[in-house]
């Protein structure tokens, strides 16, 4: 049986407020599947070179609250590899409401002037989700700058 995958984007950018925690983009998985995070990419807008790094958070989300499309604008998986089929989940952005039950998997700073960041998680070592769960990534920027974000996600 082959992998199916997909990217969830942002589809445009996400404005950010100085000093504010906002989820950018989002993914949870329907009631008989989960998702294995396979990578992501985060690029801001920023010009200014002594600009003060933002916080980027990779997030585990139970969707406790504010689930894709709840307090979000809904997005479109699109499908990057595999056999044809409907992803099977659902994915957000650009929260107005935080969701409360995210857990950090892994944060770092990143300049917002430096153009894009993309990361894989090493082969084995990709985190998953339990059935109707799923992944967020929650960044804090000290100014005010765009973003443009995705996830790289496969259906397990």
């Amino acid at each position: 049986m082959s992998a199916v995958g997909y990217s969830c984007t942002t589809e445009g950018a996400v404005a950010l407020a100085a000093a504010t925690a906002k989820t950018v983009i989002g993914a949870k998985a329907h009631a008989n599947s989960g998702l294995q995070l396979k990578g992501f990419e985060i690029s801001f807008d920023g010009v200014t070179a002594a600009a003060v790094p933002v916080l980027v958070e990779v997030c585990y989300c139970t969707w406790a609250t504010n689930s894709p499309g709840t307090n979000s604008t809904s997005t479109t998986p699109r499908q990057k590899y595999g056999r044809a089929l409907t992803a099977g989940f659902t994915s957000g952005k650009t929260w107005t409401t935080e969701p409360t039950a995210l857990t950090v998997i892994k944060e770092f700073l990143l300049a917002p002037d430096k153009g894009l960041f993309a990361y894989q998680f090493p082969l084995g070592q990709e985190p998953d989700c339990a059935l109707a769960e799923g992944f967020a990534l929650r960044v804090n920027a000290p100014a005010v700058v765009n973003t443009r974000a995705g996830l790289d996600l496969e259906r397990v």
